[in-house]
């Protein structure tokens, strides 16, 4: 090979490498095929996903954890017939699922190990990834007991409302920490079906 290909096979490689990078910047989700894409608002959580405490009568002990799959929910039970309401992402299809699980550990910028299962699915997938800004679990997880599922964050808000995931509960950033803060291990988390849509909650007074 000549210089002037050697040359050109270096400068094609690095221009390759930075492209790669700005991508992967821009929105790391895409190349862990994780379902994302971005929007023109990909930096907001949609108006009617914002976290706020609405009316919500239930027979489910303050504290308890419900998450509503079909409309894309998730409720902190506040007790009084009230709740702080959070947008989630969800499944995908074929990954939803439903039962109660309790919050069996916690993790600050967690890292990510995906299970043998996800490989499989997806060998491009890296094996370990250390908590940051980067890595697909966001600022907080909490595992739920019996399973690979979390609730975790999200560093793609724009995602939230989505149903892309392979089962975990995703939520912005702010709102995952918002949620770690109150709750402790041991606490009770119930994931209704899909299919079973509840109406969504009525607004009583945001971020309280």
């Amino acid at each position: 090979m000549n210089k002037l290909c050697r040359f050109a096979t270096v400068a094609a490689v690095v221009v390759a490498a930075s492209t790669f990078a700005t991508q992967a910047s821009a929105n790391p989700f895409a190349w862990l095929g994780l379902g994302y894409t971005p929007t023109d608002n990909g930096n907001q959580v949609r108006a009617d996903l914002q976290r706020r405490t609405v009316e919500y009568p239930t027979n489910e002990a303050p504290g308890t954890i419900i998450v509503d799959t079909g409309n894309t929910y998730l409720y902190y039970v506040l007790g009084g017939g009230k709740a702080i309401r959070y947008g989630i992402g969800v499944g995908r299809e074929g990954f939803t699922w439903s039962g109660v699980k309790t919050v069996e550990r916690k993790a600050e910028w967690p890292d990510w190990t995906p299970p043998p299962e996800m490989i499989a699915r997806s060998p491009y997938l890296p094996r370990f990834m250390a908590g940051g800004v980067t890595n697909p679990l966001g600022a907080r997880a909490m595992y739920l007991s019996g399973s690979f599922y979390r609730i975790h964050g999200t560093n793609a808000p724009g995602s939230i409302g989505s149903r892309a995931t392979a089962g975990c509960i995703r939520m912005a950033n702010e709102d995952v920490i918002d949620l770690y803060d109150r709750v402790k291990v041991g606490t009770k988390v119930v994931v209704m079906p899909a299919a079973e849509r509840r109406a969504a909650a009525a607004w009583f007074n945001p971020f309280q």
